[in-house]
């Protein structure tokens, strides 16, 4: 094909449905894009969309085109964030993902690695997305579980966090603390809004605690946090937190209760300046994190 702009529009406008969402994400006018896709469409003899007052629906022989367009995007993408990352000194983006739960125990070190490396700056994402290392996506990858096993990944064990099961006074103004573990069913839990979460704390809670006494469920950590020191219910947040004056421990920690924690960064960037900095950087700062 002689044109990859016009694959390209083919592929934006029928991923977003609309000539103007197209130019939108192209960064051109409705009129090149409507020119491309006429374009394209003579030179292959085919209709490659249904037009319709709400906007424009890809064909059969559309689809077939747009498989081969996705994947070339894709392959674009993957190499520009692969190139982005392969430079020889420690600067540039630095792009670090973990779940939010890890913000308190990694930003610290995160920020002394950056004061070491003035030019290199931070974009720390966080969330239960899982950010792709093969697509540029991310750098390095502080996971946690099971062992990661997607391929051309280097997979390195980390540490430990360790967990704890908290109530506010608030709550225990209200209800007490539980006198053992018998007496878990008999109080209210803020939990994760997600039955099929691997959590081991959470499985183990599941396993001890009728559901109708998680009485408060969020879809994240900073909610539950919130929620536990407001005083909703009890609920295990990551053992530094227990520095708060007004969490007060119910049970002692129990190793059960922990996530292992996995370094993850893909083969092509594993070796450059920037990640081998960053990786040594933390290792050697693990006995500084917290909740281990």
């Amino acid at each position: 094909m002689d044109n990859w702009d016009e694959i390209r529009t083919a592929y934006q406008v029928a991923s977003r449905g609309t000539v103007s969402g197209a130019a939108e994400a192209l960064g051109v006018h409705h009129a090149t894009v409507i020119r491309h896709i006429d374009a394209l469409e003579q030179r292959l003899g085919v209709k490659l969309f249904q037009r319709h007052p709400r906007g424009y629906t890809a064909t059969e022989a559309g689809q077939d085109l747009l498989q081969v367009a996705k994947a070339t995007d894709d392959q674009f993408t993957q190499l520009a964030g692969r190139i982005r990352g392969q430079g020889e000194g420690v600067s540039g983006d630095l792009v670090i993902t973990s779940l939010d739960m890890l913000s308190s125990a990694l930003t610290p070190v995160m920020v002394a690695f950056q004061v070491e490396h003035p030019e290199i700056t931070i974009r720390y994402r966080t969330g239960d997305r899982v950010f792709r290392l093969e697509y540029g996506e991310a750098h390095v990858a502080i996971r946690a579980g099971s062992m990661p096993e997607e391929p051309d990944n280097v997979v390195q064990p980390f540490m430990s966090q360790r967990f704890s099961l908290v109530g506010s006074e608030a709550y225990i103004a209200r209800h007490g603390l539980p006198q053992s573990e018998e007496d878990l069913p008999n109080h209210s839990f803020v939990v994760f809004d997600n039955e099929k979460s691997r959590a081991p704390f959470g499985i183990w809670l599941r396993e001890r605690v009728p559901e109708a006494r998680l009485t408060y469920r969020a879809t994240d950590n900073r909610n539950m946090l919130d929620a536990i020191l407001a005083g909703a219910g009890l609920g295990f947040v990551v053992t530094q937190e227990l520095e708060r004056p007004e969490l007060t421990e119910v049970l002692p920690s129990q190793d059960e209760w922990s996530a292992p924690l996995w370094l993850v960064t893909h083969v092509d960037l594993h070796r450059t300046t920037k990640v081998q900095a960053f990786l040594t950087f933390l290792k050697a700062h693990m006995k500084d994190i917290p909740g281990r």
